[in-house]
């Protein structure tokens, strides 16, 4: 491809150094040449034709191909104009034919224009639609033309956004292919749907937004230019005119002013102006020329025109200066393009799953797909790597687990919180009171503390029962997830093994919630601890009990007291009982307050383990069995059924294969232009 670029570059820069002298020369050789040219057969333009014309032939193919579809914009001259501004005109007067006429709109579908000269005495003519060529001539062009845009759009006057390719292969004709658009109109006539200008507006800006595409704004003499339609459309994705080039129609009709409208620019037309004369009646091509080469030499407010800006041959040498300059600077990114695109178009495929011929081989995949499953989740779940899941945090699972613990572990301390400190010991004195005996009256009965430890118990256990729930539903997604991925190509087996994936969870969180339900019932019925801190607690708690009772019996004006370890407490309700209650109220709330600690550890710590004991069973040894006996024991071929590929798989291989048959056929007209430079070297 370095010949192509080469190329393009020495074009590139043949146009910079001579554009700008030919353009400065023109108004001399318009003077002295006009009458040559409008009268013989020689081209409109030929200066560049021989250099261009293989790059553009490149180009033309690559449209043929609509090697848009894969996103690569090609260099396009787009022309915009609204209904009735005399595009057509412009049209015919360039290519040298009829194009078709009538009231409303004429251009119903894009007409990509492919103009060639060649030397040939008769001209070449051919329509190209639907995947047909129709070879045609000059007389019945216009009829050609209309029965194909009637088969793309309809026989009704409406739109449509298919494309009719009109090759021009005639002697005298510039080198140019341009995509001509419908007139844009506002009012519907009879016939149109009611949204006909939202629906030409879409196709204007769909070919008129790419960067890579010029815009031909053909503009009518006869109107204010800040008001066309074309105009206000163009400047949405041109705002400064750099793209776009416009062309006056009409001049003729509408003289006065006209040379001020195109030098005062008030619409930010970068490419500039040329002022064009329309063909009139029945006035063949070369007539019309030398009627408008007369026009801009003896009008008198028309000549005074700088000669540069006036004339179908300036137009076209204007054209094919700025087509040769969009090639030579798009081509090298198009090849870029095509080139990156088909090598990630074959490595997509490549490392789509092969096509399963035989059980066996579905087995063994099968079997990969479970095992690889297996190695993600226990990266994921177990060890704590999750390099597959960078970005997703969600996936991230010991950091989530980890978090979902504390916020369990802060539910539980928090929900018992306000027993410690608030309506302090009143509860405790109601507890002994209900449990007087005829007994020696200091001795703690244990079931004031098993009473109160219940109540406590009862309070948070809806607490672990509600985190299992949780944690199993966010580990199942994390399950579903991996086994997904790992059988995304695999339609039939995503299906059994979402199906065992849900049930396996299913049963683990019963599982769970059975043992969670059991280990709260346990911590109600039972006061057991061997751990000292128990006794360290108690200890250093009732080391307080004679400060407090004394300020509770002794200080009347004190209504709180400070206990190291459990912190500031109400005591002014407290003075009416007697000192022994006081006494066995305090005694059985440090033992609860010493115990309850223990308590909500061991639920804490309990869940922890049970949770890391369930996760690496479930995923060193339930998941595989419970997969396996889902797709193998139910002997309902579903391991058969991966033979089928599913149609979204079998979707993506097709459209892959024709994108790289597309983008390889592209490479190989770049190819085959390379060899033609290089034969020409």
């Amino acid at each position: 491809m370095s010949l192509v670029l080469k190329h393009c570059g020495s074009v590139s820069e043949e146009m910079s150094n001579s554009s700008e002298n030919e353009v400065e020369s023109l108004p001399q050789s318009i003077e002295e040449k006009h009458q040559e040219l409008v009268v013989s057969h020689v081209p409109i333009v030929s200066s560049f034709n021989e250099r261009i014309r293989p790059l553009l032939d490149a180009v033309d193919k690559l449209r043929h191909l609509q090697v848009m579809k894969e996103g690569i914009q090609l260099p396009t001259i787009v022309v915009v104009g609204d209904q009735s501004s005399g595009k057509s005109s412009v049209l015919e007067s360039l290519a040298g034919i009829s194009l078709p006429r009538g009231q409303g709109i004429c251009t119903r579908v894009p007409l990509i224009m492919r103009l060639q000269h060649h030397t040939a005495p008769e001209p070449e003519l051919s329509l190209e639609f639907n995947g047909k060529t129709v070879p045609t001539s000059e007389a019945k062009i216009a009829n050609a033309i209309s029965l194909a845009t009637d088969e793309i759009a309809g026989n009704a006057k409406g739109i449509s956004n298919t494309p009719l390719t009109l090759v021009v292969k005639k002697n005298g004709v510039p080198d140019l292919t341009m995509v001509d658009l419908p007139g844009i109109t506002r009012v519907p006539v009879h016939g149109q749907p009611e949204n006909i200008y939202e629906q030409i507006a879409d196709i204007i800006m769909e070919y008129i937004r790419p960067e890579e595409s010029i815009i031909l704004n053909v503009l009518s003499a006869t109107v204010d230019f800040t008001t066309c339609e074309s105009i206000r459309m163009s400047q949405k994705v041109d705002k400064n005119g750099e793209r776009t080039l416009a062309v006056v129609t009409k001049a003729d009709r509408a003289p006065e002013g006209l040379l001020e409208k195109v030098t005062a620019d008030d619409v930010n037309i970068g490419l500039g102006y040329i002022c064009v004369r329309n063909r009139i009646g029945d006035e063949s091509y070369k007539e019309a020329r030398k009627e408008e080469a007369d026009l801009f030499e003896n009008h008198p407010l028309l000549s005074k025109i700088d000669k540069s800006m006036v004339g179908i041959p300036v137009l076209a040498q204007k054209l094919v200066q700025i087509q040769a300059t969009i090639i030579a600077r798009c081509l090298p990114e198009i090849v870029r393009k095509i080139n990156e695109k088909l090598n990630a178009s074959i490595s997509e495929l490549n490392r789509m799953p092969k096509t399963l011929s035989s059980v066996g081989e579905a087995l063994t995949t099968f079997m990969g797909i479970v095992g690889s499953a297996k190695e993600s989740l226990n990266k994921i779940i177990v060890r704590g790597e999750y390099d597959e899941y960078l970005e997703d945090k969600n996936m991230h699972c010991t950091a989530r687990l980890v978090e979902m613990l504390n916020q369990y572990s802060g539910e539980l301390h928090n929900c018992s919180a306000n027993d410690l400190t608030g309506n302090f010991l009143m509860d405790e004195i109601q507890v002994l009171e209900e449990a007087k005996g005829i007994e020696l009256p200091n001795f703690l009965p244990r079931t004031t503390f098993l009473s109160i430890l219940q109540k406590k118990v009862e309070k948070v256990s809806h607490i672990p029962v509600a985190f299992v729930e949780k944690v199993w539903t966010y580990i199942e997604g994390v399950v579903i997830s991996v086994l997904m991925h790992h059988s995304e190509n695999y339609h039939q087996l995503q299906l059994s093994t979402r199906r065992a994936g849900h049930s396996l969870i299913a049963r683990m969180k019963e599982h769970s919630r059975n043992w969670v339900t059991e280990i709260v019932q346990m911590e109600k019925l039972t006061d057991y601890t061997s751990n000292p801190e128990y006794m360290n607690d108690w200890n250093k708690l009732m080391a307080q009990q004679h400060d407090f009772t004394r300020n509770v019996l002794e200080n009347g004006y004190v209504a709180t007291f400070k206990i190291e370890g459990l912190g500031v407490v109400p005591i002014a309700g407290l003075r009416g009982y007697e000192q022994h209650v006081l006494l066995q109220a305090f005694d059985l709330k440090m033992r609860m307050t010493a115990y309850w600690k223990i308590v909500l550890r061991r639920l804490v710590d309990f869940m922890a383990l049970h949770l890391q004991f369930c996760v690496r069973n479930l995923v060193n040894k339930e998941m595989e069995e419970e997969i396996v006996q889902e797709l193998v024991g139910r002997h309902d071929g579903a391991i058969e059924r991966m033979l089928e590929e599913s149609p979204a798989v079998a979707a993506k291989r097709d459209k892959l294969n024709a994108s790289i048959k597309l983008l390889r056929e592209s490479n190989n007209v770049l190819g085959n232009i390379m060899d033609k430079i290089a034969s020409n070297v």
